[in-house]
């Protein structure tokens, strides 16, 4: 059919929808996970019901992502086999040990345990309970590093040769710690705490705004402030670290998410486009904004550094440009905004404090942290743009071009399956929206009765089963 997308192209538009909606659950996972095992340490070094009644509140959400995760990620890796079956082959040998390692260590442990964090409050000590969850979270953040290991190495890879269509290991070690992974890892695994305390305390600002539960909710605010003015620069700064290595390892990717066609001479400064209409067909921007020396400022250090542009390299070997370049401004102006309301709220905090009547005063701050949760997700799904479609034409970058890996399956096939995912991920949006309305409307439970044994203090505490 004339102007039907081919095979390939609806395959990789079907990975991107899958895990573009996959990775919304597991960074809430992992960023809670990590916030459930501080209330529970917490709740045994003080014996303070409050910290309990958070961490039974907190699991109800923490559970309903979980869920949603687990089944929205199997699809992910049967696409591998189904659509990519050519890179299976030819990277599986380094690949395929990736995702067994992360099925076997991360999700074989969140497995294991999960249920004593579930059902084990009245069963087991609050000692059990917090190994529990502590092995959970390590868990998630184990699978979050064998997922970007795997992901690293398709940017950067290292430790073998491509031999026959097929790519030998001969180091695991080198292939492991590429040099792209020395910084995807700690940036992806920092984003899913930055969004984790953004959504603390986005929910805990709604529940403030509408005064409900309001000692209850300032504390989980506060709570989430403290991460966000540690959190938010961090990220800032693990992003720009990330920018060096690219342009270090895959300068034809900076050069498409800056829009930078034409390598500045020795001597002459690179400038930053903050906006700009990229033409791929003239190799130039049809128009720009910038700003003299910035770009090389910011990626060599020096005002006059090099920065090599898109003409030096072979037009089937450029990435696009416009969406990267777009999702790339995106995702670092949003950063910069959560780290301005981070630094906002730390501002009235110190100089008017925070307490209930206060903090309802305060309509456009808590207004701002309600909006930064969906911002968070946004900077953190352009961000995977910017870096996916960085990568292109290549799949594994330098050794096999997406367009040769993709499975001989028909076109009306793939548009198929891509209609049914987006079928099943939108009922399973609406189950998650549906029951994480529940939580929230009925709020945190009342004080009562704890799980077996006692804090520091001597007091019983929690609540039976989530």
């Amino acid at each position: 059919m004339h102007g039907f997308p081919d095979a390939v192209a609806l395959s990789r538009l079907q990975f991107a929808f899958t895990a573009m909606f996959h990775i919304i659950w597991p960074v809430v996972t992992i960023g809670l996970s990590l916030f459930l095992v501080f209330l529970e340490v917490r709740w045994m070094g003080t014996g303070k019901e409050e910290y309990l009644r958070h961490a039974k509140y907190w699991s109800r959400l923490f559970f309903l992502n979980v869920a949603i995760g687990v089944v929205t990620g199997f699809p992910m890796e049967f696409q591998f086999g189904t659509n990519w079956s050519v890179f299976s082959r030819a990277g599986g040998d380094f690949f395929g040990h990736m995702l067994g390692y992360e099925a076997a260590m991360a999700f074989m442990l969140e497995a294991s345990f999960i249920g004593i964090m579930i059902f084990g409050w009245k069963r087991v000590s609050p000692g059990m309970h917090l190994f529990a969850t502590s092995m959970v979270a390590l868990g998630a953040s184990l699978s979050a590093f064998w997922i970007m290991v795997a992901n690293s190495w398709m940017q950067t890879p290292r430790g073998g040769f491509f031999d026959q269509g097929k790519f030998v290991v001969t180091s695991h070690l080198q292939a492991i710690f590429n040099p792209d992974m020395m910084w995807s890892v700690p940036h992806m695994w920092v984003a899913a705490l930055e969004i984790s305390a953004f959504a603390v305390g986005g929910l805990s600002a709604w529940y403030l705004s509408r005064g409900r539960h309001t000692a209850f909710f300032l504390a989980s605010f506060k709570w989430a402030v403290v991460a966000a003015i540690v959190i938010a620069p961090l990220q800032i700064w693990l992003g720009d670290g990330s920018g060096k290595a690219v342009r270090m390892y895959d300068p034809a990717k900076l050069a498409a998410f800056e829009a930078h066609w034409h390598t500045n001479p020795s001597g002459e400064g690179a400038p930053f486009a903050v906006l700009a209409w990229p033409d791929s067909e003239r190799e130039d921007n049809a128009w720009s904004i910038e700003i003299p020396y910035v770009l090389s400022l910011l990626t060599t250090y020096s005002s006059t550094g090099q920065v090599k542009g898109l003409r030096d390299f072979p037009r089937e070997d450029r990435p696009p440009v416009v969406l990267p370049f777009y999702a790339f401004r995106i995702m670092a102006g949003a950063g910069f905004a959560l780290l301005a309301l981070a630094v906002w709220t730390l501002w009235v905090w110190r100089r008017e404090g925070l307490d209930p009547g206060r903090v309802a005063a305060r309509k456009w701050l808590l207004r701002a942290w309600m909006a930064a949760v969906p911002l968070s997700y946004l900077a953190m799904e352009t961000g995977w743009l910017t870096r996916e479609i960085g990568r292109q034409p290549w799949v594994i970058s330098g050794m096999l071009r997406t367009a040769e890996s993709a499975s001989p399956v028909p076109a009306g096939t793939v548009a198929a399956s891509l209609i049914a995912f987006a079928l099943v991920y939108a009922f399973l949006a609406f189950v998650f929206f549906v029951f994480a309305r529940r939580i929230i409307v009925r709020g945190p439970d009342p004080q009562g009765p704890g799980p077996a044994g006692r804090g520091r203090s001597g007091e019983e505490g929690g609540y039976g089963v989530a």
